[in-house]
Parts: C-alpha cells; structure tokens; sequence
C-alpha cells in the first residue's frame, strides 16, 4: 500500500494554522442580523403571559419570536437515523419552559448590543412549578414533565410520559437468576457516572439566507448536515427540497454537534425578515443549553466460578436524559452493546433499565456515548471480582474476554450483524493489547509493589470496545469526479469535525486509484452538491464512509480503463491502469492526456462516479487502558502520572492522525475520571457553566500518555481499517478507579474521583 497506513499532514492544517477564515462565524455575512435567545429561569414552568410590545419598539430590533408566532411542530433535535429513535418532545419554542436555559423568546437585530438591550424589554409571567432535579426519584413523580398532548413517539422506544420515562430497554440470554444461584463468587455492587459537558473549541454557530430562487440555506457547525435538513424541514413545516444545510471547518463536535441548537432560530428570522440572520452562543450558553453526557447509575452482578469463569453478568441500569430524550434510547443500548461483548464466555447476561426525564438541561451525544458509562461500572466490578478471586485482574480478563474468530449472541440481539447471523469477530488484537499493555506499565512488578508513606503508587487496568459505525443503518455515499488535468474531485458528505476524515478519505480514493493523495480534492458536506451521508457520529466514518469513498474510486478506476479502451479501439481487458498512464501492450497514454482527449475533443464526456455502502456489521475496535497513579494519604490527591494505551484498530489509515485520535479520547475520559463534573444549585441552576469553575484537565494534569496501536486487519473495513474515534475515551475512569484501589484501598464508585472522595474513603477506611 502506498498511500493507506501513511503518515501525512491534514490537507487543511496549513489553512488552519496560518488563520485562514473557515468557521460558521468567519463566513457570516457582515450585514446579518444578530439572534438572541431569552432562556427561563426557572428549572420547570409554565409561561402564562409573554409581552414583546417594548423590545419591538426599540429601533434596530427586526422581529421578535415566541411561541405563538413560531410553527407549532413538535421535533426530536437528535441526528440519527430514520424513523427517528428519539421520541418527538421538543418544540422550537413553547409554552412550557423545562430547564434552567430553555429557549423562551428570540430577538433579531441590526447589532448585538441592540439584541441583548431587546431581551431585557420583553416582559413574561410564569407559573412556577414543582421541577424533578434528582433522576433516581423521576419514574412516578407528581411532575410530569412532558404533559403535552403532541408528544409521540416510536412504537419500539417504550416512552411513558405520564412517568416521566424518555425511553425503556430490556434485554436477556440464558437464566440468569440461576447462573447467579450456581456461581461460587458473587460481586454486586452500584456505580454512578456523572455529567459531562463536551468543551469543543467553538461555540455552536450558525447563519441562514435565502438564495436567489428564495430557498433556504443553513451554513452550520454541525455534524450531522442531512439530519439537520431532514429536522428543520419538520419543525419549519418546510419540504425537505427547499432547504441546503452547508457544513463550513467544525472546531470540535464530540457529540455536542449532532443534533440542531440554534439553526431554527435564525432560519426563522431568516423567512419571517428576508434577511440574513446569525446565531452563535455564548460559552455559557453551550454550558447551560446544550447537550451534556447521560448521568447513569448502575447496579452490576457478577458470578463466576472459583477458578475464574464468569458465569453470568446481569446490568440494571438508570439514565438521565434531562427536560428532552434525545439520544435517550441509543445511548443507554449501546451501554450494553458496547461493552457486554467483551465477555462473551458467560452463560447467562441481561442488562435493561430506564431513561428518564428531569428539568436539567437535556442529555445528548457525547464521545463514547453510553459505553464509557457502563464501562467505568463493569470494569471496576470485574476488578471487584478479581480481588474476592484472589487472582490478578489482568488474568481474569484473559480468562473470559473475547478472541478472534468468536461471537457473542448480544451483537444479534441488539442489531449487529447479518440478518439472523451472529457477527463473527473477524479482527482482535485484545490480547495482544494487553500483553503489550502490561510490559509497558511494568504491570507484574508495580501492581504487587510494597505500598508505603504518605505518597503511595498504584497500577490499574480495564479493556473496551466500541463499533464501526451502526450496523444495518448508517449509510454513506461518495463522488468522483475526474478533472481535465487529471487530478480528481472527492465529494462526500462525510463530516470532518477536526478528526482529519476529509484526509483519510482522500488517501483511501488515493490507494485505490495508486495516485498521490494530492491528486484528490475533497469536498465534504453540503446537501445540495455532495452525496447523502448520515454524518460523523458512531465511530463511522472511516468504516462507512471509507468504503464508499473506496467502492466509488474502484468504479473511477474502471470508468478510465473503460474510457482508455475506446481510445486505443481495444478491449478493455487489454487496458491497465497505474495511477499515471492508461496502457496496452504497444501503446499508452498519460491520465492527464486522456482527461484533456475527453473532455475537448474525442468520445467527449465527464468521468463521474457514485458508489454507497451500508455496514452490515459493525466492526469492534479493541483497547487495553492501563493507569498508574500516586494518591497523597493525607490530602486525598490523585496524581495521574502515567497512562498506556494500546489500541487495535484494524489497519490505521493515517497513523498519526489515529494515535491524536486516541489521545484526545483519553484526554476527555481522564477529565471524567478525575475532574469534570456539571453541578447545580438546589433551584436546578448551572453552576459550572464557565471555563474558570468547570475544569477539564491540562497537559500538566495528564503528564504522560503512551499509545500504542497494534498490527490488525480488518477484512470487512477499507483496507483493513476499523474506526479509532471514540475507543480511546472508554477505559480511563475504570482504569484510574482500579489504579486508586491498588494504590490505597479505597473502591471510588462514583466519578468523578476527587480528592474529597478519596480522603472521605481513608476516613472510612480506618
């Protein structure tokens, strides 16, 4: 392979760093007229009356919206797929207010500080009422939250409203009361993971217009382009064909993206004044507004036997979904997809649990995107069982985690692999993984080490899985198009959110056409000129949409032996093609030669290609994660001093670019493990909603990360590849917990794992 596996810079990284305006907010038009939100105060309300008469007085205020003057059409904002696996409970503007920073009344003006003076003009009358703001007492409560008689949803989520549960799951193989029965060693416990808030560089942004035939354009830092078109039409009561949702560089999505925020707010300023219209929250708003992490909570039962086999895992799980369930359903299934595989030697498993709604800010997408969850509380409990073992927790691992060439019968259950087939895990590397894992962190010498002093190391592990993309659902389609000087236009709808996707899949249309990546000009995300794509979320796009990136330079590559054919008048299995001359056996033309011949004077016509592909299966990568940390006995200080990773991720396309994937992952899960946590007043207000008290963790606080990817081949992905983007998240919370115990002997079960908590525990401890 020549340009596959090959380490080159982001074809947009000079752009990027030499300050080029590429970003929703440098592009806007300077004339747009600026869209403020007022947002409620309150945690749950009723708006009884509503007054705009003063800000519309003011001079420079082009509209004022609330809900009586707004299309009453009741939405999911999740991105995902079709039908749409969120229940419909959110309107752009209503007369019910169900968080602290839901949207009550927008403002358009010539300026901005003409907006904001116009928000504190409008006048509005609440009815106050009783808000849910603990969700283990949500299922049941007085408050119902979503009374709304509109509210719908898919047969196949299970919402109850009248009890405030968003989404409801259940699965189960084998017996599982009596696996539990039969096991010698019994672990159960309970494990609470927190809020988190997604801290992407740039703010959600977005600005609209109407072109020249009076359709609607949407220019957004969004992740999801198509989705964001399909939603808008719904909630606008617009057709799908008058609306062009254009995706400019996203400075970070992580989840954050996928779904729409304040696009209807300017599209609706945009139809109502003819005019164009931004809208860019502040960071405040992206704290307080915006999607945050699934708090969950878990209780875990483990049984095996003395000598180690685990006979059964039964998981019964709670999620917050905050005022909206968007997300609510596939994020709490893929707590259970995503990591109860790994051991699939049990004879029993069941995992199932509840979603529900609370007035705090709505939960959504976010890296990792439930397994993180669940992985912090299965691997903390797998070390749990190893200690009531007596037996390392590496070699537990070993025992009962999943191999190569194996199965497990919850990818057929919950939608992974062929119709009625079990996917087989055709690539796995977890074993290598964890044998080099261990030689790296000096695993067998640090984990039995002497603990003494005030200042005292400790060594941690845990392993995970992800998916490539989602089986069955996710579909991604890519153009080529060939250029008279013989280079080539990749058009995608692949959205490149920082990852370096718009990279990696021109090196894949490179290798598959064996011309240089430089031959290839990507152009990703605009849903009037690029194919349709289901957008950068699920770890797909290097799985998804690199095998139709791939599929589509194959037909490319036929298309120009096809053309080079008629040219010389032969066959066209007498043609080859290498990159840089079609060729028979007496006679050849260079590429470049054959464009100008075709499109300026012989068999004239445009070589352009289209090719889709559907992931029949989704593709697990592996990681082992191992942690070591020192814990200070006398103050509870957790130092992170060091952190392994050791990832297969099938063949690495760019490894440069997957190994900043991984780190960035492991940035974001050490900042969960240790650091971050959304906090709120009593009243259901943010307080962590500035980057001065929500603290997220600096290079000083991650000292040193040592990735590792391990030789793979994935035979179902683009030349071996499998996906990279979120795995790298999954272990640090679970690693750091079982580092901590190792260290001092105190089990964290809740995160984020803090100083307080640690010293509370030697306390308790003694």
């Amino acid at each position: 392979m020549k340009e596959v596996k090959r380490t080159i810079k982001k074809i947009d990284g000079y752009g990027l760093v030499s300050g080029k305006p590429v970003y929703t907010d440098d592009l806007a038009p300077k004339d747009a007229l600026i869209v403020k939100i007022l947002r409620s105060p309150h945690a749950f309300a009723k708006i009884k009356n509503i007054d705009t008469s003063e800000a519309e007085k003011m001079d420079g205020v082009e509209c004022v919206l609330t809900y009586k003057n707004v299309p009453r059409n009741i939405i999911t904002r999740a991105g995902q797929g079709y039908p749409e696996p969120s229940p419909y409970d959110k309107f752009v503007l209503d007369e019910y207010v169900r968080y602290v920073g839901d949207e009550v009344a927008v403002v358009a003006a010539r300026d901005e500080i003409t907006a904001e003076k116009a928000l504190k003009l409008i006048k509005v009358e609440y009815e106050v009422l009783e808000p849910v703001l603990d969700f283990e007492k949500s299922k049941g409560s007085k408050s119902i939250i979503h009374p709304e008689a509109d509210y719908k949803s898919e047969g196949f989520i299970s919402s109850d409203p009248k009890n405030n549960i968003a989404a409801s799951y259940e699965m189960s193989v084998g017996d599982v009361e009596e696996e539990i029965e039969k096991s010698e060693i019994v672990v159960k416990e309970r494990f609470y993971t927190q809020a988190q808030a997604h801290v992407m560089m740039e703010p959600h942004a977005a600005y609209t217009y109407l072109d020249m035939q009076g359709r609607l354009v949407v220019v957004s830092s969004t992740q999801v382009p198509f989705h964001v078109r399909r939603i808008l039409a719904r909630a606008l009561g617009m057709e799908i064909s008058k609306i062009r949702v254009i995706k400019p560089r996203v400075g970070g999505g992580f989840g954050g993206k996928q779904g729409i925020h304040g696009e209807p707010y300017a599209a609706l300023v945009t139809l109502k004044t003819g005019k164009p219209a931004k809208v860019y929250y502040t960071r405040k708003e992206v704290f307080e507004s915006t999607y945050t992490r699934h708090p969950m909570r878990f209780d875990v039962t483990i049984g095996a036997d003395k000598d180690g086999k685990i006979r059964v895992i039964d998981v019964r799980g709670l999620s917050d979904t905050g005022a909206y369930g968007e997300h609510a359903l596939t994020t709490f299934m893929v707590a259970g997809s995503k990591v109860l595989p790994m051991y699939n030697k049990v004879k029993a498993v069941r995992f199932g649990g509840d979603v529900v709604y609370t007035n705090h800010p709505p939960a959504g997408a976010y890296r990792g995107y439930g397994a993180i969850q669940a992985n912090f509380a299965i691997e903390s409990a797998m070390d749990m069982l190893a200690e009531k073992l007596g037996m390392d927790p590496v070699k537990l691992r070993e025992i009962n985690m999943i191999r190569e060439g194996e199965t497990s019968p919850i990818f057929k259950i919950m939608g992974e692999g062929r119709e009625g087939v079990e996917m087989i895990v055709n690539s796995c590397k977890l074993d290598e993984c964890i044998e080099k894992g261990v030689k790296k962190i000096n695993w067998e010498e640090k984990f039995k080490a002497e603990k003494k002093g005030t200042k005292v190391k400790g060594v941690g592990m845990a392993i995970a899985m992800q998916g490539s993309g989602i089986a069955k659902i996710d579909m991604a389609a890519a153009t080529l198009k060939l250029n008279d000087d013989g280079s080539f236009n990749l058009l995608i709808g692949a959205t490149d959110i920082g990852t370096g996707s718009d990279t990696i899949l021109s090196q894949i249309a490179a290798e598959a056409l064996n011309v240089p990546t430089e031959m290839i000009i990507p152009y990703s995300s605009d849903t009037d000129t690029t194919p349709f794509d289901t957008g950068a979320y699920a770890s797909s796009t290097t799985y998804v949409s690199g095998n139709a990136v791939r599929l589509a330079a194959e037909k490319m590559k036929n298309e120009i032996i096809k053309a080079g054919a008629e040219y010389f008048e032969v066959p066209e299995e007498d043609v080859e093609f290498d990159g840089k001359e079609i060729k028979t056996k007496d006679k050849k033309i260079s590429l470049k030669k054959l464009a100008e011949i075709l499109y300026y004077n012989e068999n004239q016509k445009q070589l352009s290609v289209t090719a889709s592909y559907v992931g029949e299966e989704s593709p697990p990568p592996f990681m082992a994660g191992f942690a070591e940390v020192e814990v200070d006995t006398e103050t509870g200080k957790v130092d992170l001093l060091n952190y392994v990773a050791v990832v297969d991720c099938g063949t690495p396309i760019n490894p440069n670019l997957a190994k900043v994937q991984v780190e960035g992952g492991l940035a974001q899960g050490i900042g969960m493990a240790m650091y971050e946590e959304v906090i709120y007043d009593k009243n259901g207000r943010l307080l962590t909603n500035n980057l001065m008290n929500y603290k997220i963790p600096s290079r000083p606080d991650i000292k040193n990360l040592d990735v590792e990817l391990v030789d793979s081949y994935e035979p179902t992905g683009p030349y071996g590849a499998k996906s990279v983007g979120e795995i790298g998240i999954d272990t640090p919370p679970a690693a750091i917990a079982n580092a901590v115990y190792n260290a001092v002997g105190v089990r964290i079960k809740d995160l984020p794992i803090t100083p307080e908590k640690v010293l509370k525990a030697l306390k308790e401890k003694k």
